[in-house]
């Protein structure tokens, strides 16, 4: 089940610009900044009220962020909800006809695990499931 928005993932060309300018546009620091280096990517977390922005830069050449950036400019590149049982909760989707991008949850930012609804799924949106890792 979905609990919450978790966060809007924003696409960026120059990740240390783009904090600047999100700094100013929200008036607070980033609470994290955390290289993702299996997706290719830098993170920057914000706290907006209950929820976050996370801007995404791309570090390599053939990273999902540098070619959607390529392909599309910056802007929003994905919406995460928090889910309370992320392995459910993907059986339940692919029961309902949604494609997956991945067949099991892997680790990403902020200390969750994630898995992808293809935008084909999701007219057009790429939807982002998170479960935070307890440890």
């Amino acid at each position: 089940m979905f609990t919450n928005l978790e966060h809007l993932g924003l696409a960026v060309q120059d990740l240390e610009a783009a904090t600047a300018l999100y700094t100013k546009l929200l008036g607070a620091e980033p609470y994290k900044r955390e290289a993702v280096e299996s997706e290719g990517v830098d993170t920057v977390f914000f706290q907006v009220g209950g929820s976050k922005i996370e801007l995404l830069g791309g570090t390599t050449e053939d990273s999902a962020i540098t070619k959607f950036v390529a392909r599309k400019g910056e802007g929003i590149h994905h919406v995460a909800f928090e889910v309370d049982d992320i392995r459910a909760e993907m059986q339940r989707l692919r029961q309902e006809g949604f494609v997956l991008l991945n067949e099991e949850p892997k680790r990403g930012a902020d200390n969750k695990l994630v898995c992808f609804v293809h935008p084909k799924s999701a007219h057009g949106v790429l939807v982002e499931l998170c479960q935070s890792i307890k440890e």
